[in-house]
């Protein structure tokens, strides 16, 4: 089932197309990540999805114009932002008051359950917490909410490690449960490879790549190839090439991972690898990394 589906997403802002007519479905039980450089079009598509922008074309979330019956679909929905900051003067448990107070759908025992198991204190005011308690607080009170979607953008932004960390453990292990969907953007892409399910690429408002995470495993190889079979590998039409420590560095895709093999040191290699290829100034100045090589959609 699509929990979201577009045709034709279309957004400008006067002579800026930030969303190039997309065409784009979400199953429902997926954990997408959305990736893209500054720019890309990224925060465009989630505000479309989330009733915050007006679009051109067609968009359903959760069968509903997210534009136009926002009311009903934001009972379905949650949203987390680097900027959704807490007002700074209120108290651990007025937030868990104003939540219970908006959402019909909020458990406040759940979400003092999720608290308690950080450092953070019920009387404690947002000002007196780091940036990584008020993110731990406000995923605790959005994994109390009983919502079919959770839209997550830059969630974890100047965050330390340790947070980041704590942060997608418990949005896998406390909040997923294979039945609601997550669409998650951040620039942090190695942290969130092993949670996602799905992955689609944003550059300059289209989709230049949307695949399953097992078909991604399937159809892309990155191989580190000594000098004297350089020749034989750029036969087989690499998408992307670097140089470095005496060996070079190719990234394949859908070639035969048998026939690489023979010609070096062979893994399959991480979003980010691949996202370097097609986005990078280095790697997507040529326009066979948004067709021939994608499946996009235009």
């Amino acid at each position: 089932m699509a929990l979201i589906e577009a045709h034709g997403l279309r957004k400008r802002y006067g002579t800026t197309v930030a969303l190039d007519s997309i065409d784009l479905r979400v199953e429902e039980g997926r954990i997408l990540g959305l990736i893209g450089p500054n720019g890309a079009g990224k925060t465009t598509a989630l505000n479309a999805i989330l009733g915050l922008a007006p679009f051109e074309g067609e968009l359903r979330v959760l069968g509903l114009n997210p534009w136009t019956e926002r009311d009903a679909l934001m009972r379905e929905v949650c949203f987390i932002s680097d900027v959704a900051i807490l007002p700074r003067w209120m108290r651990v448990t007025q937030a868990l008051d104003y939540v219970a107070g908006v959402h019909p759908r909020f458990n406040r025992a759940k979400a003092e359950g999720f608290l308690a198991k950080t450092a953070i204190k019920p009387r404690s005011r947002v000002r007196e917490l780091s940036k990584g308690m008020v993110a731990q607080l406000h995923l605790a009170l959005v994994m109390a909410i009983d919502a079919r979607l959770l839209v997550l953008d830059e969630p974890t932004l100047g965050l330390d490690l340790l947070y980041r960390k704590q942060f997608y453990d418990s949005l896998l292990n406390d909040y997923f449960d294979g039945s609601r969907t997550i669409i998650v953007t951040t620039h942090q892409v190695e942290e969130i490879q092993n949670i996602l399910t799905d992955v689609m690429f944003l550059n300059s408002g289209r989709i230049v790549l949307n695949h399953s995470m097992d078909e991604f495993e399937t159809r892309y190889t990155e191989a580190l190839v000594g000098p004297e079979y350089i020749e034989a590998a750029r036969a087989l039409k690499p998408m992307y090439e670097r140089a470095g420590f005496g060996k070079s560095m190719l990234l394949f895709n859908g070639v035969d991972r048998q026939q690489i093999t023979a010609l070096g040191e062979v893994r399959t290699p991480s979003i980010a690898d691949v996202f370097v290829a097609m986005i990078s100034e280095s790697g997507a100045g040529a326009p066979r990394y948004t067709t021939s090589y994608m499946g996009a959609s235009r």
